[in-house]
């Protein structure tokens, strides 16, 4: 997913600090980078490969100054869905009134979550992934603290009462700006765009194009999906082991 507001064809790569680490630019309310991220670490696990995802922010709607709208998510989910059973993802069960209205807050616990006294690098991933799937599976409201910290809970590799702590005190809102700032410039194409030394991709394995420019009633219709970029990066990582 493109903010409407930003595009770029011209690009740079952003490497990583350290090798085998895969750095992921996306906005956790994407369903593009959330496909991203379940097939490569599906497809890791699969292999039997340790996986170190290092998070960034794209905040879609600091970027276009509006929630992501429903309509488009939910053509997105219809459509992956489609071709990616395994995710079980479903539209929203619940009230209108309980639909995520934002994804900042999330996104801001992700980034708290990289202390060593909450989870670091895998307790953020762990997290990451868990409110991706209580958004996209269980339908459960991920902009607010209390559903957030319940999903910690949940995330072994999380400390829920030191996250707690940190969000009282505002950690992870200045690292979400401070990444913002820089996916403004040209070197981020949109969510989601991963990263390692060597490789680049954004939205990795898909082609599609929208019908009808949304949210005008168009949907996204697939050219192309071909979840094998994960094969392909996972061995790039293991040559620069």
């Amino acid at each position: 997913m493109e903010p409407t507001e930003y595009m770029n064809s011209e690009w740079k790569h952003i490497e990583t600090q350290s090798p085998g680490v895969v750095t992921v630019w996306s906005d956790i309310g994407c369903p593009w980078a959330s496909l991203a991220l379940h097939v490569l670490h599906a497809r890791a696990r699969e292999r039997g490969v340790g996986l170190t995802v290092d998070h960034r922010a794209f905040p879609l709607e600091l970027f276009n100054r509006i929630p992501t709208p429903r309509s488009i998510v939910e053509s997105e989910v219809v459509a992956i869905a489609g071709v990616a059973p395994d995710l079980g993802w479903r539209l929203w069960p619940g009230p209108e009134s309980t639909y995520p209205v934002t994804t900042l807050p999330a996104m801001e616990a992700v980034q708290a979550a990289k202390a060593p006294d909450v989870g670091g690098l895998s307790g953020s991933d762990e997290l990451d992934g868990a409110l991706r799937r209580a958004f996209y599976e269980q339908g459960r409201c991920v902009s607010i603290h209390p559903v957030i910290l319940e999903v910690a809970e949940e995330c072994p590799g999380v400390d829920a009462e030191a996250l707690e702590r940190a969000l009282a005190t505002g950690r992870g809102r200045a690292e979400v700006y401070s990444q913002w700032r820089t996916a403004s410039g040209p070197d981020v194409q949109g969510s989601p765009h991963l990263f390692a030394q060597g490789w680049a991709e954004h939205n990795p394995g898909v082609r599609y194009h929208w019908t009808a420019p949304p949210p005008e009633g168009g949907f996204p219709r697939f050219e192309t999906y071909d979840p094998m970029w994960a094969d392909t990066l996972i061995d790039t990582l293991s040559t620069k082991e």
